[in-house]
């Protein structure tokens, strides 16, 4: 199957554009055996590269057929280990830069999807997105242009996809990490007439900071993962053996199972207790935020209105 695959991008690389019928045929021979291997997506690579244009409907196969492979084609799913992580950056960052829009689709799908990524990738993910909208022009996938000059509605959306990511430094929660990308975008396009959008965005996004909570151990490292889908496998088997054998040999002890054994107490963390310490702006908290504030030797109207913000919510 990956010969055939590889043959059909090459013949679409040597004309510089990918036929609806090479579409087809390409999403045939990918799919077909249910994974996407190394050889592929490295074919898929080097055919993105030789386009001269790349509609919608290829956008949509390459970002797909990439998120497959990092995340899928080796077990555990929705994991990126750092082996796929450094393949991904070296493909995307052979010259140094995200060479077209659909790379930086694919690279903030992948964030968003996985359910955990390593920093290597998390950090270039995010210095990627702040290059795009300090720098980058076009259309982008999700509705917009890129602005060289100011930041758009479109890459307000994408910076709020990142940050919110499920495979990102903190799975559905802003992290200093992620705040400091703001307050550096904030500082680059504070003279520009960025959109309305950025201001909620950037006051939102600091505020989520300093105010919310994540869990120590909210994202399970792909190492951890494989060891306890291991642990499973191994285990599964026996455990459906012990208890047909209870459900057989004493029916009593299977109906009075939770007497016999006992129910297991409540464990695990008080969320309401951790969201409400999560409120409290701590000491470090605050000097970070001090220490942001004053990088530039004025407070600005956006630092204000977090500020105002923040003292509100008290």
């Amino acid at each position: 199957m990956t010969t055939q695959f590889i043959d059909f991008a090459q013949r679409a690389a040597a004309d510089g554009q990918v036929t609806s019928e090479e579409l087809i045929s390409l999403r045939r021979e990918g799919w077909g055996d249910g994974i996407i291997t190394r050889a592929e997506a490295e074919a898929l690579f080097a055919l993105n590269n030789s386009l001269r244009d790349r509609s919608p409907e290829w956008c949509d196969f390459f970002v797909e057929a990439i998120g497959e492979f990092v995340l899928n084609a080796a077990p555990p799913r929705l994991q990126c280990s750092e082996d796929e992580a450094a393949w991904l950056i070296r493909q995307i960052d052979s010259d140094g830069v995200v060479e077209s829009m659909v790379e930086l689709e694919t690279l903030v799908r992948i964030i968003e999807r996985a359910e955990n990524t390593p920093d290597r990738l998390k950090n270039y993910v995010l210095d990627q997105v702040e290059r795009a909208v300090i720098t980058g022009t076009g259309a982008t996938r999700c509705g917009g242009q890129l602005s060289a000059t100011h930041i758009s509605a479109a890459e307000c959306r994408i910076i709020r996809r990142v940050i919110f990511a499920s495979g990102g430094h903190g799975p559905a929660a802003v992290t200093r990490f992620d705040a400091e990308m703001l307050f550096r975008l904030k500082d680059e396009t504070l003279a520009e007439e960025n959109s309305p959008e950025w201001d909620d965005l950037f006051i939102d996004g600091v505020a989520n900071y300093l105010k919310g909570f994540t869990l120590q151990n909210a994202q399970v490292s792909h190492e951890r993962k494989l060891e306890l889908e291991g642990f499973i496998a191994e285990n599964s088997a026996s455990v459906s053996r012990l208890m047909g054998r209870v459900a057989r040999e004493a029916p009593q002890v299977a109906n009075h199972f939770g007497k016999v054994f006992g129910k297991k107490p409540q464990s695990g963390p008080d969320y309401g207790a951790l969201a409400a310490a999560g409120e409290s702006v701590t000491d470090d908290e605050s000097k970070w935020l001090e220490q942001m504030i004053d990088a530039d030797g004025e407070i600005d109207e956006l630092e204000s209105r977090l500020i105002a913000r923040l003292a509100a919510d008290k």
